[in-house]
């Protein structure tokens, strides 16, 4: 489960080599959104660490600032939306299809020519 929360700052900065401020600081300009305990303490799943590495590589191999970061996370958020919403509909579409095809099924006649009794003779 990807998104199930369960790194603390100071583990999910060291895993993506970073600073536990500069996530706090991603997550200040909602760049990532930690879960948090009762207690109010940040928790980052596999799926936020995967956003960070992803910000981490913008920034450096790219040389984007903050506000082009935010701009590609957003385009690829729509992205994995549109996906998501795809695959439903693909998958209602397929549901619908095989109904349609089952239901031709049961109003199958099969044709038998019959013999004319004028042409018998």
């Amino acid at each position: 489960m990807p998104d199930r929360p369960r790194y603390m700052i100071s583990v999910a900065a060291e895993l993506v080599g970073m600073h536990p401020q500069t996530l706090r600081l991603y997550e200040s300009k909602g760049l990532v959104r930690p879960g948090r305990t009762p207690g109010g303490t940040r928790l980052y799943s596999d799926a936020d660490v995967e956003r960070l590495q992803l910000i981490q590589r913008l920034t450096t191999e790219l040389g984007l600032n903050l506000a082009g970061v935010e701009h590609v996370l957003r385009l690829q958020d729509e992205l994995n939306r549109a996906r998501a919403r795809m695959e439903r509909l693909e998958r209602d579409l397929k549901a619908e299809i095989a109904s349609v095809h089952r239901s031709y099924k049961r109003e199958l006649v099969l044709y038998r020519a019959s013999q004319h009794p004028a042409r018998r003779a």
